[in-house]
This record gives structure tokens, C-alpha cells and sequence, in this order.
């Protein structure tokens, strides 16, 4: 939608996530992270921090892409994440009748920060049989990895055969073989 305000935050998540499945059927994972600004101090020639922006976030799962569930099941409290999506905002009235207006993140795109730490990241089955496909010619269902067999029944294009990075070398795939344009 034109005009919103999209951020990317890098921070800790305060507390695990909480999935939560609300009348409708919708299921929203509710979580905060906690994104603390580090500055050099010259006198005492050490790192301080600065001031912390504690920002609610949002996800929710979708038809075709579960993305609350995948933060429930993967993320919890300490870890550090990049998380990109659009500032919202919303007014609620409290059981007092006090009206209250809060600004939250609605959570797009989610995932470990990878600077101090690991993943292990795996490939879900697509829910309707993994017939459609994902973006840039990846399965349907693709969450990253590097395992040679999706499970969908469909080619990995990202295998080490035809990852011009991978083992033989740059440049031994052609745009022909990959199916990819030539960059």
C-alpha cells in the first residue's frame, strides 16, 4: 500500500513469542523486541549503551504462508532478529473506558541475527501439495537451507550443481542450465 511506513529492526526478543489463535481463525504471534542503541565512549575508551526502543510486533500466519507459527516454533526470548515490516497504528478502549492509541510493528519478514550465533533451517511442506512456486523459482514452502532435496517433488535450483558458488566454481552453471538470467 502507498504511504506506509516500513522499518527493518535489529534487537532481542524480551520475551518468547506468544502464539495465539484469536474468534476468527487468525493465528498471531505477539512478541517485543528490544533494540538498544551502542556508542564509543572516547573518554573511557569504552562501548556504552545508549537508549532502548522497546517496539510490540505482530505476525500473522497466512493461506500460504504460516509465518506466526514459524516464529512460535523458532524464536524465543534472548535470541537476536532482523525484522522487517510496516508501523502500524491502533486505538483500543481499556475496561476502564480510557481510550489508548499504541504503535506497533506488523512483522513481513523475520529471522535469527546470524552475528554471534547459528541456525539450522529447514524447508516446510507446502500445505496444498507443493504444486505452486515460491519467489526467484524456489519451491513453494522454501524457508532457505542448503539440503539438495526440497520434498516437494520439485528440482532444488540452489544445490551445489547449480550454485555458480558452490564447489565447481564460479561460472561453471550457464544461464541455460539454471533457468536463471545471466547477471
Amino acid at each position: 500500500m502507498a504511504g506506509e511506513t516500513i522499518i527493518t529492526i535489529v534487537g532481542n526478543l524480551t520475551r518468547d513469542p506468544e502464539l495465539r489463535t484469536l474468534n476468527n481463525g487468525s493465528t498471531v504471534a505477539n512478541f517485543t523486541i528490544a533494540s538498544s542503541e551502542r556508542r564509543f565512549n572516547r573518554d573511557t575508551n569504552q562501548w556504552e549503551d545508549g537508549d532502548t526502543l522497546f517496539i510490540n510486533c505482530s505476525a500473522w500466519d497466512s493461506q500460504h504462508a504460516p509465518l506466526a507459527s514459524n516464529i512460535a516454533h523458532s524464536l524465543s526470548k534472548g535470541m537476536t532478529v532482523i525484522a522487517q515490516g510496516r508501523l502500524t497504528q491502533r486505538t483500543y478502549e481499556t475496561e476502564n473506558h480510557e481510550k489508548r492509541t499504541v504503535v506497533e510493528l506488523r512483522v513481513d519478514q523475520i529471522g535469527p541475527s546470524l552475528r554471534r550465533a547459528t541456525a539450522q533451517v529447514t524447508r516446510q511442506q507446502n500445505s496444498n501439495g507443493g504444486g505452486g512456486f515460491g519467489g526467484f523459482g524456489q519451491p513453494a514452502g522454501y524457508t532457505g537451507g542448503s539440503t539438495a532435496s526440497s520434498g516437494t517433488g520439485v528440482s532444488d535450483p540452489f544445490t551445489t550443481s547449480g550454485d555458480p558458488w558452490g564447489a565447481g566454481g564460479f561460472g561453471t552453471t550457464t544461464a541455460a542450465d539454471s533457468g536463471e538470467p545471466e547477471f
